[in-house]
């Protein structure tokens, strides 16, 4: 299933604490739970301003209904290419 990098400008997001990001994840869940198998949050990576979520859908459509139901940005969705690592070096 293709994979896609979603970044949500979120003001303060390296500032919320576990309750605010237990809350936010509990959201997105329930979201994903609704919409069925074919979404899948895999992990997120917070920043001070941003949150970068790694994701596997069908297409970005499904990304962005996601968003939309759980009431967080996505103000870009991009899909996977492919993977690298130190390991491509070799």
């Amino acid at each position: 299933m293709p994979q896609f990098v979603i970044e949500r400008e979120m003001p303060g997001a390296g500032s919320l604490g576990t309750d605010d990001l237990k809350g936010a994840s509990q959201t997105s869940c329930s979201v994903l739970r609704d919409l069925g198998p074919d979404i899948q949050w895999v992990h997120s990576y917070v920043t001070d301003d941003k949150i970068y979520c790694i994701y596997r859908a069908p297409d970005a459509a499904l990304i962005r209904q996601h968003a939309e139901q759980a009431g967080f940005p996505a103000n870009s969705v991009a899909q996977v290419r492919t993977v690298i690592d130190p390991t491509t070096a070799e």
